[in-house]
């Protein structure tokens, strides 16, 4: 796999880049702000990006703007956004204009080096990967009528990790289930919030997020 990472942060960046070169992952390229890393990924043509959410000059959301930006010339690239804000919105945002191959991931759980490698491996396999704090906050939500209370303590689980992008077998390895109870989970779960049922992994997931931003 090769990889540009962008980070404007230079020991955070070097940790990063250090991280994956001792997983076997090339990182063909550095940047410390959006304009360099456009030029790196046009030039690298990489097989995915680990993106800082704020950087220079604003520091605000030029890592979404930089993903936006990839997507549109190179669309089969992984993008991976590494933030340290627990920002339901940036995550949301990121999913809905990028619903395949795309990950927003909190900095403080890639210190698990496994965290990094496994997000970005499946980004660039076409998966979408969630947060699981991002997706807890968005589940821990209250509202007036919530559909969520009809849910089993079992389903909520299921529906988390469905929200993160899992795939039922991953589900099933998680919770120690078959297949099979993953999929009457999951099949109780679109049925009681009155979601379309689809194999696809990305529909999966934009019919979840769709559901728990409402």
């Amino acid at each position: 796999m090769r990889v540009v990472v962008a980070e404007d942060v230079m020991l955070t960046r070097e940790g990063i880049v250090r991280v994956l070169g001792d997983a076997g992952i090339d990182v063909v390229a550095q940047a410390g702000d959006a304009e360099g890393l456009i030029l790196a990924v046009r030039r690298q043509q990489p097989d995915a990006v680990a993106i800082d959410i704020r950087m220079p000059p604003t520091h605000t959301d030029e890592g979404l703007a930089a993903a936006d930006q990839i997507r549109l010339e190179f669309p089969t690239i992984g993008i991976l956004v590494l933030s340290s804000y627990i920002d339901p919105g940036y995550a949301l945002r990121l999913i809905e204009h990028h619903p395949e191959g795309v990950g927003y991931v909190l900095k403080d759980r890639i210190v698990d080096p496994a965290v990094l490698v496994d997000a970005l491996r499946r980004v660039c396999d076409g998966e979408t990967v969630v947060d699981p704090t991002i997706v807890a906050r968005l589940l821990g939500r209250r509202r007036v009528q919530d559909p969520l209370a009809e849910l089993t303590p079992r389903e909520l689980e299921v529906l988390g990790l469905v929200a993160e992008g899992l795939s039922n077998g991953a589900i099933a390895a998680r919770l120690f289930i078959t297949n099979r109870t993953v999929e009457a989970h999951i099949y109780q779960v679109f049925s009681k919030l009155g979601l379309e049922e689809s194999a696809d992994s990305h529909r999966r997931v934009l019919a979840v997020i769709a559901f728990l931003r409402r």
